[in-house]
């Protein structure tokens, strides 16, 4: 059969390119091997013919709409899942084997952006549950990436470091007034206000995140000096002395870019400080996650997410009438944050199985374990930038980064 010799081609090409240890196994019995190996790590069950489309072009697109909608199963560790994955798509995409193969791994990404469409990618994302959310979360929720000062903290201590992090950057004094953009559940806000002594507001597009926010807030006694409001940043009036955003500048979309900028320089005081925490594409062409890995993210994880790279983004600060006088990359953060995450879904899939359907069971297992491999390997970063309104004198600029370690003059080692 036509079918039979394809797979066998591919198989074979698979084999002489990149030696996986891992194995092909039809509907029919017929097993194909993509290396030499006495024992496959990762074996792939092709559950019907109508899969064989998306497994002959193995994008990473492909490879995981194939998983999710239970086209196949897979066997063995999920990071060798993860492995297999890209090994597959780029020995076939790298060569040229896989149509399009070049437009899949550079292709830039725009998509229109509207108040309503924002809130409905926001939404789509965020309101799956907080029960869901809790389950591989740390206690206050944090979903961006973590600080490990030292490597070898666990996720919540890591959660409040990185927030501490962010609110010692940006230099918060007792009575100041702070925005968070995207608040989340309210974690940075909480702390800012408890620990830091700041009147804050925090914005999100999410019901779920806005109602639980709200709850907290209350719980912690911080009600009044903390608003949470359901509200999109751009109808956000008034100044700030600070202004937070993390992990929300993803959605904005690259060639709004200098916008947003211009809107958050609006909102800051003269004096004020501005820190955008945001994911990053290490392409420089903006191409975003590779081999077809934006795909899947956009069609099943973020709708309309866009990641800009670092040169871009500041060159859309400057544009928007920011400087930008501090830049971090936590990579090696958020790879471990993510494998944390990743682990903590394993541990409760009983849980995570009972809450939500199949598909979206697999589109987080494969999602949460594709990102860690993605931020080990370079394929996208993520900065921490600290800004202020361009076009001050130098002398209003700190001398040094030391007042961002003010306990720890060791920090900078290793």
């Amino acid at each position: 059969m036509l079918w039979e010799k394809k797979v066998e081609q591919w198989s074979a090409a698979v084999r002489a390119r990149a030696n996986l240890p891992a194995r092909l196994t039809l509907w029919d019995g017929k097993s194909y091997d993509f290396g030499d190996f006495s024992g496959p790590a990762v074996t792939l069950h092709v559950k019907s013919p109508s899969a064989l489309s998306l497994m002959l072009e193995p994008t990473l697109a492909n490879l995981g709409e194939a998983y999710v909608q239970s086209k196949i199963d897979i066997e063995g560790k999920l990071s060798d899942i993860i492995d297999i994955a890209y090994g597959l798509a780029k020995s076939s995409l790298d060569s040229g084997t896989g149509a399009g193969a070049s437009a899949l791994k550079n292709m830039a990404r725009y998509f229109t952006h509207t108040k309503a469409s924002d809130r409905k990618s926001i939404q789509y994302h965020y309101d799956v549950s907080n029960a869901f959310y809790q389950l591989w979360l740390d206690p206050n929720m944090v979903y961006s990436c973590a600080y490990f000062e030292h490597g070898d903290e666990d996720l919540e201590t890591a959660q409040l470091k990185k927030i501490d992090h962010i609110l010692t950057k940006i230099q918060l004094q007792p009575g100041q007034t702070l925005l968070d953009i995207g608040c989340g559940w309210g974690a940075l806000v909480i702390r800012a206000a408890r620990k830091f002594g700041a009147r804050c507001v925090g914005v999100t597009l999410s019901q779920n995140q806005f109602e639980l926010a709200t709850e907290r807030v209350k719980a912690a006694g911080l009600a009044d000096r903390i608003e949470i409001r359901l509200q999109d940043y751009r109808d956000v009036s008034g100044q700030f002395d600070r202004i937070t955003s993390v992990g929300m500048f993803e959605h904005v979309g690259r060639k709004n870019l200098p916008e947003y900028f211009q809107r958050v320089r609006a909102l800051l005081a003269d004096d004020g400080v501005v820190m955008n925490h945001g994911i990053t594409s290490s392409d420089p062409e903006g191409g975003g996650v590779s081999y077809g890995g934006g795909d899947f993210i956009d069609r099943y994880v973020f709708p309309n997410g866009e990641l800009p790279h670092i040169g871009l983004t500041l060159q859309s600060m400057q544009q928007g009438g920011l400087e930008a006088f501090d830049v971090e990359n936590l990579r090696r953060h958020y790879a471990r944050t993510l494998r944390l995450w990743s682990d903590a879904y394993e541990a409760h899939t009983e849980q995570v199985r009972a809450m939500v359907d199949e598909e979206k069971f697999r589109i987080w297992r494969v999602y949460l374990a594709g990102c860690a491999y993605a931020f080990e390997n370079d394929d996208v970063a993520i900065y921490q930038i600290v800004g202020r309104k361009a076009g001050r004198a130098a002398k209003t600029l700190p001398w040094s980064r030391r007042y961002m370690y003010p306990s720890d003059p060791g920090l900078l080692a290793a």
